[in-house]
């Protein structure tokens, strides 16, 4: 970061359905599309015949392996689903810790409850909480695990509940910061 530059720092929350990920997809989208380097892991629904039956986890740029299914049989459980540490490390972690060294915006969709249950991604999310790098993340909206607290708190005040009335607008108010930040406005 250039001299008298701030690092952004946003936490995105809301309750299931909100829109976190699609938020963070455009912030990603936008500013990959005006020649930002974005790097770190999302999290996306899988469906079969409009039932959801896991978790796909994404490496931003490409690269993707399965967070959490209902058919899986071994690893840690949560509710129907059975998390897959294996993909989570994998591809997640991986993704952020590259990122933290690469990119000039890291983004982590999401610190929830099954990626909680790695003890390198906990590690990984710290990694990047003690860098200087932007950052944009999403947060379990009812999580009390001290991670996600102590990213809310460092979130200050962009830590931003989305909601319908909300949600088509934030995309757009992260990128002008963090383009305005970069000097790329």
């Amino acid at each position: 970061m250039s001299a008298g530059s701030w690092r952004i720092f946003y936490a995105l929350t809301g309750l299931p359905g909100s829109g976190k990920t699609t938020a963070i997809l455009r912030i990603v989208d936008r500013l990959m599309g005006l020649g930002v380097k974005v790097g770190g892991m999302y999290t996306q629904e899988i469906r079969e015949r409009g039932r959801r039956i896991g978790f796909a986890v994404k490496k931003v740029g490409g690269g993707e392996g399965i967070l959490a299914h209902i058919d899986l049989r071994s690893g840690p459980r949560l509710g129907k689903y059975v998390v897959n540490l294996n993909d989570l490390e994998g591809v997640g972690v991986a993704a952020i810790l590259e990122a933290v060294e690469k990119a000039d915006v890291v983004v982590v969709d999401e610190i929830g409850p099954m990626e909680l249950y790695s003890e390198k991604f906990r590690q990984a999310v710290e990694r990047l909480l003690a860098s200087s790098k932007h950052a944009i993340l999403t947060v379990h909206y009812r999580s009390r695990d001290p991670l996600v607290l102590r990213v809310k708190e460092l979130a200050g005040r962009r830590l931003i509940t989305l909601t319908p009335e909300n949600r088509d607008r934030v995309p757009e108010i992260v990128v002008s910061e963090v383009l305005g930040v970069l000097g790329k406005r």
